[in-house]
C-alpha cells in the first residue's frame, strides 16, 4: 500500500515537473532568440534555421541601435511617466482604500461597489470621449494625458490596499485617538508604515503597467520627443523592419528595466498576487 502510494506520488510529481520544464522553455525560448538576435549580423538574423550562437558577436548592434533613434529620450519620458504614475496612484489610492476601510459614514459600502463596477468599463469605450477632453485641455501631444489620471485612485488598487488595511486591527486606531491622533494621523503613523507589502505590490504593478503602456502614447502623443520606450520601439521596427538584429537590439535593452524591477520587487509581486487570490485576507 505504501509503495503504491510513493509510486503514484513519484509519477505526479514527475508528470508536474515536465510540464513545469516545458512551460519553462516556452517562455525561454523566445527570450533566448532575441537575446541571440541582438548579437549577430544582419545576414545571420535572417538565415533559417536560425543560428543561435552568434559568430561574429556583434555588441556594436546596442550602440547603434541606441544612435539611430534617441532612445535616451524614450527612457527618459518612460521613467518620468512611470514615477509620477507611481507617487499619483500610491497617494490617492491609499488615501480613498483608508476612507472606505477605517472610516463610517452613509452609503459607504454602496460607494465602494460603485467604485468597483469602474472596473468593468473598457478602456476602449473611454478613448474618444478622453481624446476630446485632453484636446479642449490642450494636453494632446505631452505626457500630461499619461500621469494626470493616475492621481485619480485607480479602483483595483483602491480595492487591493482596503482589503489590506481592513486586516489592520481596529485596537491600534483606538490606540492612537487616546493618544491624540487624528484620522490623518492614524492613516500616516500606523496605517502606511504597517501596509509597506501592499503599497509595494502596488508600486510594482504601476511601473510594469506604465512602462509597457503602448496604447495611451499611441493614442495622445505624436511627436518623437515625447515617446515613451513601446512607442519608440514601434517607431524604430517602421523604419528598421528588415534589421531584426537591430530591432532586437533595442527590445532587450527596453525589457531589461522591467526585468531589473521584477527582480528587485519579486515578492512584492508575490504579495500582491497572493492578496487577489486571498481577497486580502491574512491567513
Amino acid at each position: 500500500m505504501a509503495t503504491s502510494y510513493r509510486l503514484q506520488r513519484n509519477i505526479t510529481l514527475a508528470v508536474v515537473y515536465l510540464l513545469l520544464i516545458a512551460g519553462l522553455l516556452v517562455i525561454m525560448v523566445p527570450f533566448a532568440w532575441m537575446i541571440s538576435t541582438s548579437l549577430k549580423t544582419t545576414q545571420q538574423a535572417l538565415v533559417f534555421p536560425p543560428v543561435w550562437i552568434p559568430n561574429p558577436v556583434m555588441w556594436e548592434n546596442f550602440v547603434k541601435a541606441f544612435t539611430v533613434r534617441p532612445f535616451d529620450v524614450f527612457y527618459r519620458n518612460s521613467l518620468i511617466v512611470a514615477a509620477l504614475n507611481i507617487l499619483g496612484q500610491v497617494v490617492s489610492c491609499s488615501l480613498v482604500a483608508y476612507g472606505f476601510a477605517r472610516l463610517r459614514f452613509p452609503g459607504r459600502d454602496w460607494i465602494f461597489l460603485l467604485v468597483l463596477s469602474t472596473t468593468m468599463i473598457p478602456f476602449h469605450v473611454l478613448i474618444i470621449p478622453r481624446f476630446v477632453m485632453y484636446k479642449m485641455f490642450g494636453w494632446l501631444d505631452t505626457l500630461l494625458p499619461l500621469i494626470v489620471p493616475n492621481f485619480f485612485a485607480g479602483a483595483f488598487f483602491v480595492f487591493l490596499l482596503r482589503q489590506y488595511f481592513m486586516t489592520i486591527p481596529l485596537e491600534l486606531d483606538d490606540a492612537a485617538k487616546i493618544d491624540g491622533c487624528g484620522y490623518f494621523g492614524i492613516f500616516w503613523r500606523i496605517i502606511l508604515p504597517l501596509s509597506k507589502p501592499a503599497l509595494g505590490a502596488v508600486m510594482a504593478f504601476e511601473f510594469i503597467n506604465a512602462w509597457e503602456d503602448f496604447l495611451g502614447p499611441l493614442i495622445y502623443i505624436s511627436s518623437e520627443k515625447n515617446y515613451t520606450v513601446a512607442l519608440g520601439l514601434a517607431a524604430f521596427r517602421n523604419d528598421f523592419f528588415i534589421e531584426w538584429n537591430l530591432y532586437m537590439a533595442a527590445s532587450a535593452a527596453a525589457m531589461a528595466v522591467p526585468l531589473f524591477v521584477f527582480f528587485l520587487a519579486q515578492k512584492y509581486f508575490i504579495h500582491g498576487v497572493a492578496l487577489m487570490g486571498s481577497g486580502g485576507l491574512k491567513q
